[in-house]
């Protein structure tokens, strides 16, 4: 069974506001130097059932800086897996050592094969999945972002006894596993609230196919022009924030979100005196491609 290298912890995120709005951040990304925050959640049960199964050999999806990526080879290195990675982009094939993300993947063991984007699309289709299990042999698949019904089942375990006190929940929102979870295992009085990273709305189908009730809702305002997109203010905003309160946001996800919760705050939208807590979901590996830049 796959075992944080120590658990998480609420931070308390003091910051002047007129509304008495108690704001806690909790620390997923301590879970795991690797394999952290959601994606260690969403790897937990996913590598129990494939070692059930009698499976060697772990294959995925994902892009050229993806956080799920990275934690699947860390995880299949650390656990004894194979790991395959079908990665968007054929591109990348003669360069990814120059990639951050597709470099330690592939020192952590990951063999890679890299297809067009219009083969990437049909990651979902039968036939494609029967032609990498003739070139690869057999393989437990994790879908890309790691969102499965064991997925959801690991983040349904980032809320405990000590997080009954909060009134809403915030994450930022990928594939939609995550939040499911989260909204699987709150407390009635409590709300979900998710804070996407990609433009569209088609998120709310997703996270509807494993939601078990309806207490929750999307944020589609804080994406700062899509997946991976990311702009001076948020820049900022993440200096200010690592220097402030020692923690450090990524660009794709925990920073926009973060930004998104403190912005709502200054504009009154939630009721004073509400308690709220932000899941830190990891990702920091995604740092290595943009720190130049930050």
């Amino acid at each position: 069974m796959i075992v944080p290298q120590q658990p998480s912890f609420n931070q308390k995120i003091d910051f002047e506001n007129p509304h008495k709005i108690e704001l806690y951040i909790k620390r997923e990304d301590v879970l795991h130097a690797e394999i952290s925050g959601n994606k260690f959640r969403k790897l937990k049960y996913n590598l129990a059932e494939a070692k059930r199964l009698g499976y060697t050999k772990l294959l995925t999806f994902g892009g050229a800086y993806s956080n799920h990526i990275a934690a699947v080879a860390a995880a299949g290195r650390e656990y004894g897996f194979e790991t395959i990675g079908i990665i968007r982009g054929e591109e990348l094939a003669d360069k990814f050592l120059e990639n951050p993300t597709l470099k330690k993947a592939y020192e952590n063991g990951m063999q890679f094969e890299f297809v067009t984007r219009t083969q990437y699309r049909d990651k979902n289709n039968p036939q494609f999945l029967a032609f990498l299990q003739q070139q690869f042999g057999d393989f437990y698949l994790i879908p890309e972002g790691g969102t499965n019904e064991f997925a959801v089942k690991g983040c349904e375990e980032i809320l405990t006894e000590i997080d009954k006190i909060f009134d809403f929940i915030c994450c930022a929102v990928g594939t939609g596993g995550t939040i499911s979870g989260i909204i699987n295992s709150l407390q009635p009085h409590q709300k979900a609230l998710g804070f996407p990273a990609l433009k569209g709305d088609f998120l709310f189908e997703e996270i509807r196919k494993y939601a078990k009730n309806d207490r929750w809702n999307l944020i589609t305002d804080y994406h700062f022009g899509g997946y991976a997109k990311i702009n001076e203010q948020l820049k900022q905003f993440m200096r200010y924030f690592s220097e402030k309160y020692l923690i450090t946001l990524d660009p794709v996800y925990t920073s926009k979100l973060t930004f998104g919760v403190i912005n709502l705050i200054s504009k009154g939208y939630f009721k004073p005196h509400s308690k709220i807590l932000i899941i830190h979901t990891g990702g920091l590996q995604g740092l290595q491609s943009n720190i130049a830049e930050l």
